[in-house]
C-alpha cells in the first residue's frame, strides 16, 4: 500500500465530537441519553437571524462572494470590535472562514514553519495540539492547575518560551475549563510577547459567556504593540447559537490575514454565502444584546446547580467556571476503584461506564490532556442536567 502523509497520520480524532456521535446514535436506537458532550447551545438561533438569511435567499444572494468574506460582514466584524473593544480595524485585517476553527487553522498554517513551539495551556480543547500539528509546529503545555484557578502560572510560561517559540495560544473564557484571565495576567501575556517577539492567537470565541460580574478583556485591547502581534479569533457560533452555520473571523496584521485569505481560497474559497448575510444580522441587530444577556442568565444558572450537585457527590469535585458552559469535574478519587467490579483507571473508563451503565454523555480529560478531569457541558436543559446528575449520583454511589 502507498504511504500516507505522515505528518497526518499523527492527528487524532475528535473525542468530543466521537462522544457526541454515539449519544445521538444511542439516542437513534430508542434510548434515553443525557448528553453533557458537545459544546453547542441548545437554544434555538434567533428569529432576526433565521429572518435575513431567508431575505439573502429570496433576494438570490446565492453566488460565490469574495474568499475572506462579504464586504458588509467584515464591516460589521470592523464595527464590533470597535463598539465592544475599542479596536481599530480595517476590511484588510479581517477575514471571515467557515467557523473559529478553521479561522484558528488558517492562522496557524499562516505563522508557523516546521518546529516552531506553539505554548497551550493544559488541559486544553481538543483541537489546538492537532491544528499546531497539521500548521506543522509543537505544541508546548503549560500546566493550568485547579489550584490556580484552571490557569497558567505567569512563572510557568515564562520558563516554556525558547529560542523556537512562535506564538502563545491563549482561550479566555476557555474551553475545556470555563476560566477567565484577568486584565493583570493578560497584561503579563502581552508583556513576553513583546519581549520575545511572539505572536498571541487570541480564542475569544466564548467572549459574551462571562458570568458573576467578570470582565472578557481583549488581548488585542492592551495596546497597538500588542495588537500589531496578535491573531483575534471569534465567530458566531457559541453567542448566537449559530454551530451550524459554520461562521467564524479573525482579526489580525495585514500581513498574517493576506496570506490566510490566499490560504483559504484555495481550500475552501468563501464561506456560506446565506451564513455570512445572517452573521451581518447577528451582530448588528438592536436585539442582539438582549437575546445574548437571556442566554447567559440561563447558563450561569444551570451552572449554579451543576457546580453545587456535583461538590455534594462523593469523590468528585469541581471548581465553579467564570465563562464559557463547561465544568471540569475532578474524579481523582475515584481511579483505580472499581464500578461493579471493573476497574476505573482514567477519564475514558469511567465516560464509557457511565454511558453503558447510565446513559450519561460526557467527555474523557484525556481529550485536554488532563486524566483526571470529566468535561460537561451545561449547554442543554435544566431538566436534563437534573435527571443527568441523579444518574451521575448513583453511578459514582456504586464505585468502591
Amino acid at each position: 500500500m502507498m504511504e500516507l502523509s505522515r505528518k497526518h497520520l499523527s492527528i487524532s480524532k475528535s473525542l468530543t465530537l466521537a462522544i457526541s456521535a454515539k449519544a445521538k446514535e444511542m439516542k437513534a436506537d430508542g434510548l434515553d441519553v443525557i448528553g453533557f458532550g458537545v459544546g453547542e447551545p441548545d437554544f434555538p438561533t434567533p428569529s432576526f437571524i433565521i429572518a435575513a438569511a431567508k431575505e439573502a435567499l429570496d433576494s438570490g444572494k446565492t453566488r460565490y462572494t469574495a474568499a475572506a468574506g462579504i464586504k458588509e460582514l467584515r464591516e460589521a466584524v470592523c464595527r464590533k470590535l470597535k463598539s465592544d473593544h475599542g479596536l481599530d480595524y480595517r476590511q484588510e485585517e479581517i477575514i471571515i472562514s467557515n467557523g473559529a476553527k478553521h479561522s484558528l487553522y488558517n492562522a496557524f498554517q499562516a505563522i508557523l514553519n516546521p518546529g516552531d513551539q506553539v505554548i497551550i495551556q493544559s488541559p486544553y480543547w481538543v483541537s489546538y495540539p492537532e491544528l499546531v500539528k497539521m500548521g506543522g509546529g509543537k505544541p508546548v503545555f503549560v500546566e493550568a492547575s485547579e489550584q490556580n484557578d484552571l490557569k497558567m502560572k505567569m512563572a510557568d510560561l515564562e520558563k516554556a518560551i525558547t529560542a523556537s517559540t512562535k506564538a502563545i495560544l491563549i482561550n479566555s473564557p476557555s474551553n475545556p475549563n470555563g476560566s477567565v484571565y484577568n486584565r493583570a495576567e493578560l497584561e503579563r501575556i502581552a508583556e513576553l510577547a513583546v519581549e520575545h517577539d511572539l505572536y498571541l492567537v487570541s480564542d475569544e470565541v466564548y467572549e459574551k459567556l462571562v458570568y458573576d460580574g467578570l470582565e472578557h478583556i481583549s488581548l488585542a485591547s492592551l495596546g497597538k504593540e500588542v495588537q500589531d502581534r496578535t491573531i483575534l479569533v471569534n465567530g458566531v457560533s457559541k453567542t448566537f447559537a449559530m454551530t451550524g452555520w459554520r461562521i467564524g473571523y479573525a482579526a489580525g496584521p495585514e500581513a498574517v490575514i493576506s496570506v490566510m485569505s490566499n490560504l483559504q481560497s484555495h481550500a475552501t474559497s468563501n464561506p456560506n454565502s446565506i451564513a455570512q448575510y445572517a452573521s451581518v444580522a447577528a451582530l448588528t441587530h438592536p436585539a442582539s444584546d438582549e437575546t445574548v444577556a437571556k442566554m447567559v442568565e440561563q447558563f450561569a444558572k444551570r451552572r449554579d446547580y451543576m457546580v453545587e450537585q456535583l461538590n455534594l457527590m462523593a469523590g468528585l469535585s469541581c471548581l465553579k467556571p467564570g465563562g464559557a458552559f463547561y465544568v471540569m469535574l475532578n474524579i481523582q478519587d475515584l481511579l483505580a476503584k472499581k464500578y461493579q467490579g471493573q476497574r476505573i483507571d482514567g477519564s475514558i473508563d469511567f465516560a464509557n461506564l457511565l454511558l453503558k451503565a447510565e446513559k450519561v454523555a460526557v467527555v474523557p480529560g484525556i481529550a485536554f490532556g488532563a486524566d483526571h478531569l470529566i468535561r460537561l457541558s451545561y449547554a442543554t436543559s435544566m431538566d436534563n442536567i437534573e435527571k443527568g446528575l441523579k444518574r451521575i449520583e448513583s453511578f459514582v454511589k456504586e464505585i468502591v
